[in-house]
């Protein structure tokens, strides 16, 4: 391979099949390729279905739904919204396009989501300074489900509404049931590196048909019952387009062999990766299915002699896409002075953590290449 570049394995490429071209040309035939149409109805109804829902809301992106979100929990100018600390940066800066103050939660070990207790214990806190969040959003991080019942007791206690970020957890399961259908309302994304995709897309749930209706609404421009245009609230150009749903439906027929993809994935990186002195891979928590969206590990670097950058940089010379763990929302300049509970879980996972490439259309050739480049760096590896 000398003198000729290696072909670039992505972290988490699109996968399309067969079936999104029929829906796609469907909405090319019928000249309906405008926002809405019957493709949004039909992957509404069967995203519902996948879910166990009873209402889901089409729209242009994930974050676009936990803004709308936010919204109809009632939350406002001033107020203090309960978050997860290690996540994406769309879960907190929904709270900012509202005004509202985002406070950090750290995560636990078992499942690197927010952690139950330490919410109990500040929203104890909370309610005894006579301070209570609006709202609390809790992310369902690379796939897997944060422990939801003891955080959904807690905030029913004290009548706080949950808001599920499920952004990265379409097909994961706690207890059985689908993540993103337990609290007042769910997020899902359909980004381009999302386990299924629309190339951009997002889904709002809810069992509350209220909630559902005001979404349309608000998601579209908030426009009243009326022949010509009547608007009496603030709106956002949120709907998904008809032809990127079509897609949308070819991909939800695949989801489970992508999610079993997702997984033999995972097992081949454990399989050769798990002997490995300080590596550990992120755990499968014991309450539910973790899709593996992303296979993710921490590093050791003392035991397995290279840090996580190093092994970062060792697979970007090898044309190989990698990349740390989500950088906490209290140590990004965006969020300085916002409150921040816990210790230095999220921390630690940030300065050792790495995402390695998990997409559905790996070949074993390319599982092959990031391991060999990975277990060249260890020099336990050599005598293992």
């Amino acid at each position: 391979m000398t003198g000729r570049k290696l072909p670039r394995i992505y972290l988490s490429p699109p996968h399309i099949g067969s079936a999104e071209r029929g829906f796609v040309a469907e909405a090319f035939d019928s000249n309906w390729v405008a926002p809405l149409g019957p493709n949004v109805d039909a992957f509404e109804v069967e995203l519902a279905e996948y879910t166990g829902t009873s209402n889901a809301v089409a729209l242009s992106s994930g974050t676009a739904g936990l803004h709308l979100a936010l919204l109809l929990a009632g939350v406002e100018r001033g107020d203090v919204v309960l978050g997860s600390d290690l996540t994406f940066v769309a879960s907190a800066n929904a709270a900012l396009y509202v005004g509202a103050e985002p406070v950090f939660i750290d995560s636990e070990r078992e499942s690197w989501n927010l952690d139950p207790a330490l919410l109990a214990d500040d929203l104890r806190r909370r309610a005894s300074a006579g301070r209570l969040p609006a709202a609390v959003v809790v992310v369902h991080v690379f796939g897997q489900s944060a422990n939801l019942d003891p955080i959904l007791d807690s905030c029913a206690e004290f009548d706080v509404p949950v808001i599920e970020d499920a952004a990265e957890a379409l097909g994961t399961a706690y207890h059985g049931r689908s993540v993103g259908t337990f609290g007042q309302l769910g997020v899902f994304s359909f980004n381009g590196n999302k386990i299924i995709t629309t190339s951009g897309g997002g889904m709002l749930v809810t069992e509350d048909g209220g909630l559902a209706r005001r979404a349309r609404k608000l998601a579209t421009q908030s426009r009243e019952e009326a022949a010509h245009y009547e608007h009496d609230e603030v709106g956002y150009n949120y709907r998904l387009s008809n032809v990127l749903a079509g897609i949308g439906r070819g991909q939800l027929q695949v989801l489970d062999e992508r999610i079993a993809a997702r997984r033999r994935i995972f097992n081949s990186y454990n399989q050769h990766l798990g002997d490995l002195p300080g590596i550990e891979f992120m755990p499968e928590a014991s309450w539910g299915r973790h899709t593996r969206w992303l296979t993710t590990l921490t590093v050791d670097s003392e035991s397995f002699g290279a840090d996580r950058e190093q092994i970062r940089l060792a697979l970007e010379q090898q044309n190989i896409e990698a990349r740390p763990v989500w950088k906490p929302m209290h140590m990004q300049p965006l969020f300085n002075g916002c409150g921040f509970v816990g210790g230095g879980v999220s921390e630690d996972l940030f300065s050792r953590g790495l995402c390695l490439p998990s997409g559905s259309n790996m070949t074993d050739g390319d599982v092959e290449r990031v391991v060999s480049a990975i277990r060249s760096l260890c020099p336990a590896a050599q005598v293992i």
